[in-house]
């Protein structure tokens, strides 16, 4: 379920689990953690060589085995996801598939979002989540000034990161956007109006007050997201999501 408000460009959106709609969504949900750490049609490729438990033991090694590694790369995901669905932005990179541990958090932006218009205008989403079983004021206020570095412009690191993958790839329309990428860390061209934030929070208690009071502060200046998902049970949610993501039967 959720909840909305929207006040000229700030959105805030608080959702809730409906009855029994985790099993709806649950194998679904699975699927889209492995592909956050590896291209699915890569794992069907080791299951068809090796097996189910040795495909696996792959998959595993890029996946967290840390309580809190797990929560932050959760909310990561959730964050994408909803970006993506939702607002229509496009997330070119899984960032979590680059990680050079698995319980290490990489850092810089925690995912970017990128739309280009009928007219071949650039717009970017800058985003930052925070998973917590309760979530507090300093997460909110932690989160709120991670956007609002680098002058509220993606940091040059993260946006760098995300031009040099798409350049790699051997889509004509992926390196086009990869240049304009890196040709904006160099410019800085891109108007504030076009530069919007979310901040993407999972918790297991209720969103405390400071959730909307830090919307209610920000300018109106650029798209302002702000979003709850509140799941009761999160730690054990969470360690179950990845305990069963981690098996490939159900691939």
């Amino acid at each position: 379920m959720c909840a909305e408000e929207v006040t000229g460009r700030k959105r805030l959106w608080l959702l809730t689990e409906k009855a029994g709609g985790r099993e709806q969504v649950w194998a679904l949900l699975l699927e889209t953690v492995r592909s956050h750490y590896d291209h699915l049609d890569r794992l069907a490729s080791d299951v068809a060589r090796l097996g189910y438990e040795k495909a696996a033991e792959i998959l595993q090694t890029r996946m967290p085995t840390d309580g809190r590694a797990r929560s932050g790369d959760l909310g990561e995901i959730l964050a994408s996801e909803l970006a993506g669905d939702t607002l229509g932005y496009r997330i070119p990179v899984k960032r979590l598939r680059f990680k050079d541990g698995r319980n290490m958090a990489l850092r810089g932006d925690d995912f970017i979002g990128v739309v280009i218009s009928q007219h071949g205008q650039l717009r970017l989403l800058k985003g930052e989540s925070k998973s917590r079983q309760e979530l507090a004021k300093t997460t909110i206020t932690e989160a709120r000034e991670a956007l609002d570095r680098d002058d509220g412009r993606c940091t040059p690191e993260s946006l760098l990161f995300v031009a040099d993958r798409l350049l790699d790839s051997n889509d004509a329309a992926d390196q086009a956007l990869g240049q304009a990428l890196r040709d904006e860390i160099g410019l800085k061209s891109l108007p504030t109006g076009r530069i919007d934030h979310m901040l993407f929070t999972l918790s297991g208690n209720a969103p405390p007050p400071s959730l909307k009071a830090d919307l209610d502060g920000v300018g109106d200046d650029r798209n302002q997201y702000s979003v709850n998902v509140r799941v009761p049970d999160h730690g054990d949610f969470i360690g179950s999501v990845f305990l069963e993501a981690a098996k490939l039967g159900n691939l």
